[in-house]
């Protein structure tokens, strides 16, 4: 009777050690990467222009004519209005865009109007802002700049939260049908290996999952 208890103890003590072995394991996972291919190092093109979203401002100047330049914001209907110029969209465009739409509106009061639209504060249309959510210290969302990289974003997000499996972040791309790729958040921002930034494109999701200890 003694021996068979002791067998049966033994039988369920190497579980529960398998059990929390492979729990370890699983959370130690993010320090290996995550099971995604690597984001590349370089992402950014050298043609690429901002397009104006909701919240932006641009400052409109109209040579020679004062009275017609203004600072407006693009209402959250991506229009802006403008004297003379009511209902005007901008969101979607670039300022060269809407400068030329202003020209050509003014020139029914204006003769050869020149126009020069300049953004001031910038947000940035929808599917091209940068998204950080999950273990990140004030997920967010930011307006994407050229040659913008997984630290400028981390920087501005405050980092990892102490709960953060960074290793195992995933970067989702929208610009190459939702791609995902693995980032090693940890490595960068708590090792300092620089190899591990990374460019990021408009439209790039930013997950960090939490991590089992």
């Amino acid at each position: 009777m003694h021996k068979f208890v002791t067998d049966r103890l033994g039988s369920w003590v190497r579980v529960i050690a398998a059990g929390l072995a492979l729990t370890t394991l699983a959370g130690c996972a993010g320090l290996t990467g995550g099971s995604y291919p690597a984001a590349p190092a370089k992402a950014a093109t050298t043609d690429y222009n901002y397009i104006v979203g909701p919240g932006d401002t641009l400052n409109i100047i109209v040579w020679r004519n004062p009275e017609l330049s203004q600072v407006v914001p693009v209402r959250p209907d991506g229009q802006v209005s403008t004297p003379l110029v009511d209902g005007l969209v901008a969101q979607g465009k670039t300022s060269t865009q809407i400068a030329r739409d202003v020209e050509k509106e003014l020139a029914k009061y204006v003769r050869d109007p020149i126009v020069t639209v300049i953004v001031t504060s910038f947000v940035g249309p929808y599917s091209e802002q940068i998204r950080v959510v999950g273990e990140a210290a004030r997920p967010q969302f930011l307006a994407y700049k050229q040659n913008m990289t997984v630290l400028d974003v981390m920087i501005a997000a405050g980092g990892l939260t102490d709960f953060a499996d960074g290793n195992n972040a995933t970067l989702v791309r929208s610009a190459e049908g939702s791609k995902r790729y693995n980032v090693r958040l940890h490595d960068l921002i708590k090792r300092g290996d620089i190899g591990a930034n990374v460019e990021v494109l408009p439209g790039d999701i930013l997950i960090i999952p939490q991590g089992w200890f």
